[in-house]
């Protein structure tokens, strides 16, 4: 005689929750940039969340580059991805997605250094411990490097922004002056004019900072200029 099976007990809705709760969506697998992007196209959560893991270095990288080791770096950095969300319909082409992004983080970055320039005058109202909260971070082993640092950026706050991307983008990020150009949306003397106008402030007021003065002498760089 066969033992009949017990019935399966019923899960009542408050577990029902608790497991339909633990459910993980799929990872989105996919490794060229116009699968991702109709995955995008689609709300598709796995591709939202390997689209900031694919590029959430990239847009950092450009955006410490250009103004430096912020406290509102991680504030910045969602804007993009946020706004790169919201707007992925623009993007023309699925092949140039990681330019596309650059450019939205350039500006993103660029509406934060003209903003910074128009409150300029409430730094006198910052204390000095605030003002120790919001300097840019290095090892603590490196003071020369940190302290060094932190003069270039303080050179660049009186650089106005434009100058100061196509600055940043050149000599700092390493870009070509055809991909700052480009990354600009300007034409190659456009952006030829602006990064010697940002050399030339740079010079003229790095030639007078403690800290700066005899790497900028040092420097074949700035020799002929």
């Amino acid at each position: 005689m066969t033992t009949p099976k017990p019935a399966p007990t019923p899960i009542s809705g408050e577990r029902r929750a608790e497991t339909s709760a633990r459910v993980v969506p799929m990872p989105f697998l996919a490794e060229d940039d116009a699968a991702l992007v109709q995955g995008l196209l689609a709300d598709n959560a796995g591709a939202k969340a390997a689209f900031f893991s694919r590029y959430s270095r990239d847009v950092e990288r450009l955006i410490t580059h250009l103004i430096g080791l912020d406290r509102e770096l991680a504030d910045i950095l969602q804007e993009v991805f946020v706004q790169a969300l919201s707007s992925i319909r623009t993007l023309r082409d699925p092949a140039k997605l990681k330019p596309w992004l650059l450019h939205i983080a350039m500006n993103s970055a660029r509406r934060t250094l003209r903003s910074r320039s128009r409150r300029a005058w409430l730094r006198f109202f910052i204390d000095a411990e605030e003002e120790a909260r919001s300097a840019l971070s290095a090892p603590e082993h490196d003071f020369e490097g940190r302290e060094t640092l932190r003069a270039v950026y303080q050179i660049l706050d009186r650089v106005p922004a434009d100058e100061r991307i196509a600055f940043a983008l050149r000599h700092i990020d390493g870009m070509e002056l055809t991909e700052v150009a480009n990354a600009c949306a300007v034409s190659l003397a456009t952006i030829k004019r602006r990064i010697e106008r940002a050399d030339q402030r740079f010079l003229r007021l790095a030639k007078h900072h403690p800290l700066l003065a005899a790497w900028v002498e040092g420097s074949t760089r700035w020799q002929d200029r």
